[in-house]
């Protein structure tokens, strides 16, 4: 699918309702704003209590866009670079502002750890949004930057991962295999 210049856009929306996690491809092409981003979002599970929406972007950039009962938008990027590159991304992280929590700082020495044991974070990833967007949900911010950070993760494998830990991981899996 060709959206906003990258040659690959896959938009998965995950949503939690009374009888557990549910998953669905939520198709972004012609997509005018970021409310009909979220219509379309809710329009997949309409009576979801929580409603999560991952946007890869050409195996390089990752939007998370998070409903709270339909509403109480929440957004976070992994790179403010998608914004530049392509319609899509503007149209998503338009809004939104730099973490309190660098990605750099990720690669900083903490304590007597072994420098090999840390994350290799990219110095040019420049994470923007609300990072405690999964915080309830038990994925830290220093967790969701270390996961957008590290060296060789696809925004496929990070969405994958976050949604083993939700409990939505075989459903995720469905989708793409579907």
């Amino acid at each position: 699918m060709f959206v906003g210049g990258f040659v690959s856009t896959f938009a998965a929306g995950v949503a939690r309702g009374k009888n557990g996690w549910t998953a669905s491809e939520v198709e972004l092409t012609g997509v005018a704003d970021i409310d009909e981003v979220v219509d379309r979002l809710r329009d997949a599970e309409p009576d979801a209590e929580l409603s999560l929406l991952f946007v890869e972007a050409d195996d390089q950039y990752l939007v998370i866009i998070r409903l709270d009962e339909g509403d109480d938008l929440r957004v976070f990027g992994s790179d403010s670079a998608f914004a530049d590159e392509s319609r899509l991304g503007a149209l998503l992280l338009a809004d939104v502002e730099a973490p309190s929590l660098e990605i750099d700082e990720l690669a900083a020495p903490q304590g007597d750890d072994d420098e090999d044991e840390r994350p290799a974070a990219d110095p040019d990833a420049d994470p923007v949004g609300d990072v405690e967007l999964l915080a309830d949900l038990g994925i830290s911010s220093h967790r969701l930057l270390t996961l957008c950070g590290l060296e060789g993760m696809l925004p496929a494998d990070v969405t994958a991962e976050i949604c083993q830990k939700l409990g939505a991981g075989d459903e995720l899996e469905e989708l793409r295999d579907a």
